[in-house]
């Protein structure tokens, strides 16, 4: 069983920058899987903002965070990375990272069933 542990959230003032962590612990054999960052407001579905391909890097992101944020990878520590730039209050969420078998898939990487290893979550709160 894959075991993934997020960090590195917090709070932010709007136009300000925050990286989040998600370290994988036992079972993740780096190169094997997909790391997918989802975020949850309040009153609002659990959405999918970026996939990470461990094996080659290659990464997807939601159309709101292009260009603002950015995936990078530690393979020594096990450990995704989500740079988050130019935050803004509408990003505020609990943040979660994920884990799936394999490298991510073109269509369907955004969603939840796309999943089988989750994390706790990081608050991530932006002040306007």
């Amino acid at each position: 069983e894959v075991q993934l542990v997020e960090s590195g959230g917090g709070l932010v003032q709007a136009g300000g920058s925050l990286r989040l962590s998600c370290a994988a612990a036992s079972g993740f054999v780096f190169g094997d899987y997909a790391i997918g960052w989802f975020r949850q407001a309040p009153g609002k579905e659990r959405e999918g903002i970026s996939c990470f391909s461990s094996n080659d890097g290659t990464a997807y992101y939601q159309d709101s965070v292009k260009g603002r944020f950015t995936t990078s990878s530690d393979n020594a520590k096990k450990t995704i990375y989500l740079q988050m730039n130019s935050l803004k209050p509408e990003d505020a969420a609990i943040y979660y990272c994920a884990a799936e078998i394999g490298p991510c898939t073109d269509d369907t990487w955004h969603t939840t069933d796309d999943y089988e290893y989750w994390g706790q979550g990081t608050q991530v709160t932006v002040s306007s």
